[in-house]
């Protein structure tokens, strides 16, 4: 089974930017969808980021315009660019890939915005 494993995350000041990345040990070619969650302290598990296979996008209302999911099928990679940083999106981000009923996670990387 592929493994995900997220980096890229950190601490940053409010208005400033990070990019995630998202690495599998396999292959994320093929029918799938990828996602970027997060989860704050006390917060339930929100969904951020949706991108398909064939590059359609999707974002949670509090991200658009500043968030963006691409993926790199041939680096079995997937990013989020996270540009504007505020203080709400203080999380630990986890990506998730949904393949023929399978569910995978990564481990989740922590970021923090704080002046």
């Amino acid at each position: 089974q592929v493994q995900l494993m997220e980096s890229g995350g950190g601490l940053v000041q409010p208005g400033g930017s990070l990019r995630l990345s998202c690495v599998a040990s396999g292959s994320i070619s093929g029918l799938n969808v990828m996602n970027w969650y997060r989860q704050a302290p006390g917060k339930e598990r929100e969904l951020v980021a949706a991108i398909t296979h064939d590059r359609r996008t999707e974002y949670v209302d509090s991200v658009k315009g500043r968030f963006t999911i691409a993926r790199d099928d041939a680096k079995n990679t997937m990013y989020l660019q996270m540009n504007s940083l505020r203080p709400e999106d203080t999380a630990v981000y986890y990506c998730n890939m949904v393949r023929l009923g399978s569910v995978t996670w990564g481990q989740g990387t922590q970021v923090t915005v704080s002046s």
